[in-house]
């Protein structure tokens, strides 16, 4: 998949943080694989995943990225606040995309414990942050692709 010329934002939280950095990793690892530029790319970190869309939103609307990838991961506890913070990332997300036009990826791991989202952030599960990169880069040049159409 080439992303030479792609714009990339990158909305990452920094609750869980030992999880988050290595779907960060994932990420940047496989957009300069892509052939990414790493100034072609911007990294923001936000509180927790509940913050992730509205980030997702401005670098959207900014003009300045082809594509924008949010990054967390969001465990469960025992109480509900996992199920709310869990769908308004999801749904938050989802909205960027549809609003805006700009391919904006759900790179966000939603887990029972700590080990399962190790396992999906580079253990035997691969990496979300990986997977979120390349739909973020393939998507965006479908996009490129139809608008030139």
């Amino acid at each position: 998949i080439n992303g030479q010329g792609l714009r990339v934002g990158i909305a990452c939280a920094r609750f869980n943080e030992v999880i988050t950095k290595l779907l960060l990793d994932g990420a940047l690892e496989t957009l300069a694989r892509c052939g990414v530029r790493d100034s072609d790319i911007t990294v923001a970190w936000v509180p927790g995943s509940f913050e992730l869309p509205v980030v997702a939103h401005a670098f959207a609307k900014s003009g300045r990225c082809d594509a924008v990838i949010c990054l967390g991961a969001v465990i469960r506890g025992e109480t509900s606040h996992y199920d709310m913070v869990a769908g308004q990332a999801q749904g938050g997300a989802g909205a960027v995309s549809m609003d805006t036009g700009v391919p904006t990826i759900f790179g966000v791991l939603t887990t029972e414990n700590l080990e399962q989202a190790l396992n999906r952030a580079g253990g035997k599960s691969g990496n979300i942050g990986t997977n979120a990169a390349l739909a973020a880069v393939e998507t965006a040049s479908v996009l490129a692709a139809i608008n030139t159409a």
